[in-house]
C-alpha cells in the first residue's frame, strides 16, 4: 500500500504555526486536535499495512499524546505489538481499545485471533461469541469459523461443526470452514458430503499437506486410484518431511 501525500499534508496543514496573528492555532481547538490525530491514526495504519511497524509506532504514538483514550490507536498499536511478539503490550492495547469501544465487532474479532494466537482458547471463544452477536458485521462468517476452530481446540467437535456450517451459510466461500467439515465429515464416515467440501474447497484454494492427504482418502473410498496416485505423489513431492505424508505411507 503506497501512504497517501494528502494524509502527510493535513498533517502537516494542521502542526505549521499559524503566521497570521488574526488566525487561531488549530491544535488549540477541539476540532484541530481530532483531525490532527485522526491524520496521525491513518498515517500509522498506512505504514501497518505496508509491514513497517517500527515506523507505525510514531504517529500512533503521536495519537495518543493527542487523545489518550482513542480507541483506533489503541487498536493499531495492539496489532502493531502483535506482529513485533509483544503479547503483553498487544494484550494491554487491546484492552484499552475495548474499554472504549466494548461492542466493536472487528475488534472483538481481532483480540479474539490474538487470544488464539497465544493459546487462550477459553478467553478467544468468549470475544469470538460477543463478535458474533453482531448481525450486521460483514465478516460475520469469519466469526464463526473462528469459533469452529476454537471448538475444536477446547475438544468441543459436534459444537464446530455447528459453527462451521453456520459460516458456510453465510459465505459458502470460506476455504478453512469447507476443509474443516470436508475432514469432520470424512471422520463421520459421511463421505458423499466430505467428497462435496473438499471439492469446493480445492476450487478455491491451492492444496496443502491436510488436504492432500483427505483427497488420497477420498479417493480410495470412491475407488478413483488414479487419483489417489496423483495427489499422493503430490504429498510426497511437496511435504515429505510432514506428519501427514507419514501417514499417508502408513496406510498403503
Amino acid at each position: 500500500m503506497t501512504l497517501r501525500p494528502a494524509l502527510l499534508l493535513v498533517i502537516a496543514s494542521l502542526l505549521v504555526g499559524c503566521v497570521s496573528t488574526g488566525n487561531v492555532d488549530p491544535m488549540k481547538t477541539d476540532k484541530g486536535r481530532d483531525e490532527a490525530r485522526d491524520a496521525y491514526t491513518q498515517l500509522g495504519l498506512g505504514y501497518l499495512q505496508r509491514g513497517a511497524t517500527e515506523r507505525a509506532k510514531v504517529p500512533l504514538k503521536k495519537a495518543l499524546e493527542l487523545d489518550p483514550s482513542n480507541a483506533d490507536a489503541h487498536a493499531a498499536l495492539a496489532l502493531v505489538f502483535q506482529i513485533e511478539m509483544e503479547p503483553k503490550l498487544a494484550d494491554e492495547h487491546y484492552r484499552k481499545a475495548l474499554s472504549q469501544r466494548g461492542g466493536d465487532a472487528r475488534l472483538l474479532n481481532n483480540y479474539g485471533s490474538f487470544l488464539f494466537e497465544q493459546k487462550r482458547y477459553d478467553e478467544a471463544f468468549e470475544r469470538y461469541q460477543q463478535a458474533a452477536q453482531d448481525n450486521l458485521y460483514p465478516e460475520r462468517s469469519r466469526v464463526f469459523e473462528n469459533l469452529g476452530l476454537t471448538s475444536l481446540k477446547l475438544q468441543q467437535r459436534d459444537q464446530a461443526k455447528t459453527y462451521f456450517e453456520r459460516s458456510l451459510r453465510l459465505n459458502s466461500r470460506q476455504p478453512r470452514a469447507l476443509l474443516e467439515m470436508a475432514v469432520l465429515s470424512y471422520e463421520d464416515k459421511d463421505y458423499v458430503p466430505a467428497r462435496s467440501y473438499y471439492e469446493s474447497y480445492k476450487a478455491l484454494s491451492e492444496q496443502n499437506a491436510r488436504s492432500l492427504l483427505l483427497g488420497t482418502r477420498l479417493a480410495r473410498i470412491f475407488e478413483d486410484r488414479d487419483n489417489a496416485a496423483s495427489l499422493g505423489l503430490q504429498l510426497k513431492r511437496l511435504y515429505p518431511g510432514t506428519p501427514e505424508y507419514q501417514q499417508y505411507l502408513s496406510e498403503q
